[in-house]
């Protein structure tokens, strides 16, 4: 049963516009390319001492300094006047937390915050806001250590070298801390020897063509090496006018090189799509594709069970292809809240797991996997600490059957609605309209 509310009659879309957009949108347009939602970009991972308030507040405060350099792109952020007071409030914008121990006995604190609020506290001190629709960077990275070259890409069983392995899980935790979507080659390049010379001269033409079946917007040519006890990687990059020249950063461990790549790429690119903090406003706004609308029928009943459910400032169609509908819906709270109102009516069936996730992203880290969401909601409020039942199989880094933390949507290829789509502060909601689902006899409308 859907839940309604007196909404204003003016948030309509006339059906004499809405058929023509729907006619002109019909005829031709360009194939879709891959881009990345980052599903957890909100959520973090810290260790605790123990769970008195005073440790808990603690612990609240650094996960959100986590999230405020993931959500807002840049490190800096930490500095700016006003953090330490919206730190200091962290609990404030805690929707659900749980402490549990890993297999080192060590106390974690899961946590997750509210992404309006998170977002609305960053515009308040002036920080820039970047949303969870993200670029995916292919990343072709030949390592150089004592004379052997080797490609670093994805992982398979009973494939690769120790020394890719460090590589790899070097960037895995260094793109899972910024929220940074990062994929590797799969493993069938690695015994390529020209295009790891390719990729080492930083010769785009071989790598750009084995890319062409690889998921991505934009490809990264790195090159590491050692030198003395120092590390360094150099990358140019190819595609989304990213392709500006070489840079280079240089650290003393694996870790940290990768750490220095990923936070340079994640700047560059939170430089170009992070929206300004009077962009936020004070009425979120989401994109939800509709699949399975075929008429002006199915859309006139979709906006109405839309503009009914109490979360919702407004309705307005944004783009229609084919049988699928765009709608980009105002709404108050938290995004969450208006996904449970929606999933009250069985006409609007989520489509998570018809949204292509082939090409794995990092392999989710500490900050990036809360243990627990809705189970813990009272918890959150501070009443009580939600325990694990069985706190030994709870651990602080995500084993190989844990879900990725991205998850893949289209976006397309016309250069204005990329943008678009990237600066879009909220994951796009994806439903096939489902109009046979009919509950009461006036169908829930």
């Amino acid at each position: 049963m859907s839940v309604s509310g007196q909404k204003p009659a003016h948030r309509s879309v006339s059906a004499a516009w809405f058929f023509a957009l729907f006619s002109f949108l019909l005829i031709g347009f360009s194939a879709p390319v891959t881009a990345v939602t980052v599903s957890d970009l909100y959520s973090a991972k810290v260790p605790v001492e123990g769970s008195s308030p005073g440790q808990l507040a603690q612990g609240y405060a650094d996960g959100l300094s986590q999230v405020f350099i993931r959500v807002s792109g840049t490190r800096e952020v930490l500095a700016m006047e006003g953090v330490e007071t919206l730190l200091s409030d962290a609990e404030s914008l805690l929707l659900s937390y749980q402490v549990a121990r890993d297999k080192s006995g060590q106390s974690v604190l899961s946590m997750s915050f509210g992404a309006v609020g998170v977002n609305r506290a960053l515009a308040s001190i002036d920080a820039p806001v970047w949303g969870a629709n993200r670029p995916l960077t292919l990343a072709w990275i030949a390592a150089e250590d004592r004379g052997s070259r080797t490609l670093v890409t994805r992982p398979e069983a009973g494939a690769g070298a120790e020394n890719a392995d460090t590589w790899r899980a070097a960037f895995d935790e260094a793109a899972g801390q910024r929220g940074l979507p990062v994929a590797l080659p799969p493993s069938d390049f690695g015994a390529d020897r020209e295009l790891l010379s390719d990729i080492w001269g930083q010769f785009i033409g071989r790598v750009k063509s084995a890319s062409e079946d690889l998921d991505h917007d934009v490809l990264a040519l790195v090159r590491v090496s050692r030198t003395g006890g120092q590390w360094r990687a150099g990358w140019v990059f190819d595609g989304m006018a990213m392709n500006t020249g070489e840079e280079s950063v240089t650290a003393q461990t694996p870790e940290a090189l990768a750490e220095a790549v990923i936070n340079r790429w994640a700047e560059l690119y939170a430089s170009r799509y992070a929206v300004s903090a009077s962009e936020v406003g004070d009425s979120p706004q989401v994109d939800i594709v509709l699949r399975g609308v075929t008429s002006l029928e199915d859309y006139a009943r979709a906006n109405k069970v839309l503009e009914g459910l109490t979360p919702v400032v407004s309705v307005g169609a944004h783009r229609v292809r084919d049988e699928q509908l765009t709608l980009r819906v105002a709404f108050s709270g938290e995004l969450d809240q208006l996904r449970e109102y929606i999933a009250l009516d069985p006409r609007f069936v989520p489509m998570e797991s018809d949204v292509p996730a082939e090409r794995p992203g990092p392999a989710p880290t500490a900050e990036g996997q809360l243990t627990s969401s809705d189970a813990n909601t009272e918890a959150a409020t501070g009443s009580e600490e939600a325990q694990p039942e069985d706190p030994d199989q709870q651990t602080s880094v995500a084993g190989p059957e844990e879900t990725s933390q991205f998850t893949y949507q289209p976006v397309p290829v016309d250069e204005e609605e990329a943008r678009e789509a990237f600066e879009s502060l909220y994951q796009v909601l994806y439903y096939r309209w489902q109009p046979s689902s009919v509950i009461g006899s006036d169908g829930g409308e």
